[in-house]
């Protein structure tokens, strides 16, 4: 299923790439219904994915470019995730003693933390009562994104270190960096490489459930989470258009990354294949 993960996603990347470039999302210059009380029109020619009655007219224009944001926020939030837990997961299982023992006190703390509470909190209080930029939403995630692979990484190096290239290093006089840099670090490298398509689908499912809730991203720069809010707004009037497609793009790349993910961890871990 790897395949086809990797084809869809790449097929998805593609369309938001050339769709947000041939139809940019300009907030401050929406075009205006020729109808009062506008509420929006379905799908038909010329118009693919309908019409809204808020934002851009065009729920096309809305996807591509939501699309864009949240996939930045996605891939984003994984690069910093995996950089701050590989980080401290190396340096505790390296170092071991009174400094692993305090940086796993720190992840279970942090474990311990109603996470989606606290970010909902911490995104209103960083944002502002109407949103803010991408960034802030990417540190926060990031802030509550690193223990669980902090604890793989340490695992793993915890293993490594007790090989026998390890201790062939270490009784040559390399010096501990040197060790976890050259020989432990590549070794470790596994989980690093099968939590990545997790974190940056949990990524986007999280920022479109928060923006969802109205403590996302501003509404002058659209995700498919922000899309989907204002959607729900106009679901009595039948728009099922607005919320569907956005919808639909969500759960296709979740589950790409995920079928992505899946064949990682298969390929990694022969064992853990069924």
């Amino acid at each position: 299923m790897g395949p086809l993960g990797l084809i869809i996603l790449v097929a998805i990347f593609l369309f938001v790439i050339i769709g947000s470039i041939v139809l940019p999302f300009d907030f401050y210059h929406v075009p205006q219904p020729d109808e009062i009380n506008f509420v929006g029109r379905g799908p038909a020619w010329g118009r693919p994915f309908g019409e809204t009655g808020l934002l851009q007219l065009d729920v096309l224009t809305l996807v591509v470019n939501g699309g864009k944001t949240s996939l930045a926020i996605g891939f984003f939030t994984a690069i910093g995730s995996i950089t701050l837990g590989t980080l401290i997961g190396v340096v505790a299982g390296t170092l071991g003693g009174k400094v692993d023992s305090a940086l796993m006190r720190l992840a279970d703390i942090f474990l311990m933390i109603p996470t989606i509470f606290v970010i909902l909190v911490l995104a209103r209080i960083l944002q502002g009562a109407h949103g803010g930029g991408i960034w802030t939403l990417i540190f926060v995630f990031v802030v509550f994104g690193w223990m669980g692979l902090a604890r793989l990484v340490r695992g793993q190096v915890l293993a490594i270190r007790e090989m026998e290239f390890v201790e062939a290093a270490r009784a040559l006089g390399v010096r501990p960096l040197r060790i976890a840099v050259r020989h432990i670090l590549p070794n470790a490298i596994g989980p690093v490489v099968v939590s990545a398509p997790f974190i940056v689908g949990g990524a986007i499912i999280s920022e479109a459930f928060i923006s969802y809730l109205g403590f996302g991203v501003d509404g002058a720069t659209p995700t498919w989470g922000n899309v989907l809010s204002e959607s729900a707004k106009f679901l009595q009037q039948g728009n099922w258009w607005w919320i569907g497609f956005p919808g639909l793009f969500i759960v296709l790349t979740s589950l790409s990354i995920n079928m992505i993910g899946d064949a990682l961890r298969s390929a990694l871990d022969p064992r853990g294949a069924k």
